[in-house]
């Protein structure tokens, strides 16, 4: 049987009011490849930080619509403009940010399996339950998100 058939899709329309923000799902489909494809508006509010997780059957891209947001990607912090995209592979460890005064929306695009049964969270900011992880790629991105955190929360 297949293990994913339980999980539930995304139809558009459908939305989440997260600690963070929020998402409203704008299209879903399939790509060329026969992939599930998912596309979410996201807000980030002032202040906020996303889990740091990663996906073991999707992968993204995410641009930002409005604002300037803050990536965290395998251990790396970068900044990102209006306009501006970074792909996020899949199992790479992630969480976007927003250390602005206004709020973020980015367009992430999802390619793969499009659930969120398909997140794996390392740390959370609003304790939500966490999985431990020995991977040096998890562990140099939780040192990361340690001074995100910081950074964001003052």
């Amino acid at each position: 049987m297949d293990q994913t058939a339980h999980m539930a899709a995304y139809k558009v329309g459908d939305s989440d009011t997260r600690p963070w923000g929020s998402y409203v799902v704008t299209r879903v489909g399939a790509n060329d490849a026969g992939e599930d494809v998912c596309e979410k508006d996201i807000t980030v509010n002032s202040g906020q930080v996303l889990s740091l997780q990663s996906h073991d059957h999707r992968r993204e891209l995410w641009r930002v619509e409005k604002g300037e947001l803050t990536v965290l990607l395998d251990g790396v912090v970068s900044t990102l403009k209006e306009g501006q995209s970074i792909v996020v592979p899949v199992g790479s460890i992630h969480c976007m940010a927003n250390k602005t005064s206004s709020p973020v929306v980015v367009c992430e695009v999802q390619e793969g399996l499009c659930r969120e049964e398909d997140i794996v969270r390392y740390m959370d900011a609003y304790g939500r339950s966490t999985v431990e992880s020995d991977d040096p790629r998890v562990q140099k991105s939780l040192a990361a998100y340690k001074n995100l955190l910081e950074d964001v929360q003052g």
